[in-house]
C-alpha cells in the first residue's frame, strides 16, 4: 500500500502501467487504509504498529547478541527486516538447517547479483515478541549444525 505525489500526467501513466502489470490491486487493504485516513485513525494505528515493530526488533537484537554474538548487523531504524552478516557461513546451507528446526529467513544471495553468501535477512514483523528469542535460539542451533557440516577450507 502506498501513494504517489507528482505531475498528474506522469501519475496517470504510472497508474496505467501498474494496472497492466497486476491482476488486481488489494481492494480490501486499500479500503482499510482509506477508512483509516478518512476517520482520522491512521495516526493511532501507526503508533500501535510502530510500537509493536520496535518491541519485536529490540527483542531480536537482544536475542542475537545473546545467542549469535558473532553476527554483524545494523539495528534498523524502521521497517520489518534486519540484515545479518556471518563470517564464513553459507547462508543457503544455513537455511536448510534452519528449516529443519522450524525457522526461516531469506538468504543474502537472493537479493544480489553477486555476493551475500554469508548474509541473511530476518523478518521480525510477523513474529510475536514473545516468540522471537526462541526463533533466534533455534537459528543459533541451525548455525552450529551448518558450521559442523561445512566442508573444511
Amino acid at each position: 500500500m502506498g501513494y504517489l505525489v507528482g505531475p498528474a500526467g506522469q501519475i496517470a501513466t504510472l497508474a496505467k502501467r501498474a494496472n497492466e502489470q497486476y491482476i488486481s490491486p488489494n481492494m480490501l487493504a486499500e479500503s482499510i487504509v482509506f477508512e483509516l485516513c478518512r476517520s482520522g485513525g491512521l495516526d493511532e494505528n501507526l503508533k500501535v504498529v510502530n510500537t509493536a515493530l520496535r518491541e519485536r526488533r529490540d527483542v531480536l537484537v537482544e536475542a542475537l547478541h545473546k545467542h549469535i554474538p558473532e553476527a554483524e548487523f545494523v539495528i534498523p531504524a524502521g521497517g520489518y527486516f534486519l540484515w545479518l552478516d556471518l563470517k564464513d557461513v553459507d547462508s543457503r546451507a544455513l537455511l536448510t538447517h534452519a528449516k529443519r528446526v522450524g525457522v526461516t529467513f531469506v538468504a543474502g544471495p537472493d537479493f544480489m547479483l553477486e555476493g551475500g553468501s554469508s548474509s541473511l535477512r530476518l523478518s521480525f514483523a510477523p513474529v510475536p515478541a514473545s516468540e522471537v528469542a526462541e526463533g533466534v535460539r533455534r537459528l543459533a542451533q541451525a548455525l552450529e549444525r551448518a558450521v559442523e557440516d561445512a566442508p573444511a577450507p
